[in-house]
């Protein structure tokens, strides 16, 4: 994994109002932690950090090292949590974690899935991917981007565990080797319509007519 460098400052002061006047500046709050170390707060140039996670080829799991500016202080880090504006989608503030390069680290790794399986194709069956993303230990610089798996030769009722993947040397993974990542399933059955209620023949109510009438004067007159 490459490492890229995030000039920094250090930041003295905190309070909201504080923070805001951070932000106007263009600059985002953000503190650094781990490591057996206090936490220190810090500052970074918003359009540099952005640049970075998002253009970047390692994204948010990118090495930084992060160097303090006015001084020859800097720290190897990577980006633990970001807070974001829901309104303005825009970072308010972020968590870096300290990182040692020669000890492992637990990281969180997507998977990427390639390619279109065979049961999808001939079969009209539909991929079931149930394991999104992957823990694994590993060194700081061994951290894979992404794990990519080929379902093309799945077929029909044909799945893929976590033990079926392939990992760079080096790269230890914490789940169970048992789940299933991704398979291919049969076509969901459209739901069978109700049968029809034939409708039910109210009961005949009997009026009384003319007919009643002449009964009733019928059995005065015995």
């Amino acid at each position: 994994m490459a490492e890229v460098t995030l000039e920094v400052s250090q930041r003295e002061t905190s309070g909201k109002e504080i923070a805001k006047k951070i932000r106007r500046e263009g600059r985002i709050p953000a503190i650094v932690y781990g490591g057996h170390r206090d936490p220190v707060s810090i500052t970074v140039d918003r359009k540099a950090v952005s640049e970075l996670v998002n253009k970047s080829e390692h994204g948010v799991r990118s090495i930084f090292l992060l160097k303090m500016s006015g001084s020859d202080k800097q720290r190897h880090a990577m980006i633990k949590d970001i807070q974001i504006n829901p309104i303005s989608r825009t970072m308010t503030h972020i968590d870096f974690v300290r990182v040692v390069m020669d000890e492992v680290i637990r990281v969180t790794i997507p998977i990427h899935l390639t390619g279109t399986a065979i049961g999808v194709k001939t079969g009209g069956g539909m991929v079931d991917f149930q394991v999104r993303e992957l823990h694994v230990e590993c060194l700081p610089n061994a951290i894979p981007d992404t794990v990519d798996v080929d379902v093309s030769n799945l077929e029909m009722h044909q799945f893929l565990r976590i033990s079926d993947l392939t990992f760079p040397e080096g790269v230890k993974i914490l789940d169970d080797p048992d789940r299933v990542v991704v398979g291919v399933s049969p076509p969901r059955a459209e739901e069978a319509l109700p049968e029809p209620v034939e409708a039910v023949a109210e009961p005949e109510v009997i009026k009384k007519g003319k007919t009643d009438e002449a009964d009733e004067k019928e059995k005065e007159k015995k």
